[in-house]
């Protein structure tokens, strides 16, 4: 199970800084017109949060987490900063259910 939190730790961290980055380009496409950097950035970001999604669900079976706990973190990955928090949860959460 340690090695499942290490793929979704960074895969976490991956998916919110390509969603931050995709907000800041959503910005510069409507106030300063340039569309181009979203037409890059956002299937970049999509790739990232369709791999975030494949190892939160494999974390999630392995550490049988109930199902709307998963959906909660499988969210996480679409609303800016809150995968970063899912991140500290998730990862504290099964630490504490390594040690046991």
């Amino acid at each position: 199970m340690s090695g499942a939190l290490a793929r979704f730790r960074f895969m976490a961290y991956v998916t919110g800084v390509g969603l931050l980055v995709l907000c800041v380009a959503m910005v510069l496409k409507y106030a300063a017109d340039m569309p181009s950097l979203v037409a890059i950035v956002g299937p970049i970001h999509g790739f990232f949060y369709m791999v975030y999604l494949v190892f939160a669900f494999d974390l999630s079976l392995k550490a049988k987490w109930p199902i709307t706990y998963t959906l909660g973190v499988l969210v996480a990955g679409t609303i800016p900063f809150l995968s970063f928090l899912a991140e500290r949860k998730v990862t504290a959460k099964v630490r504490e259910k390594l040690a046991a």
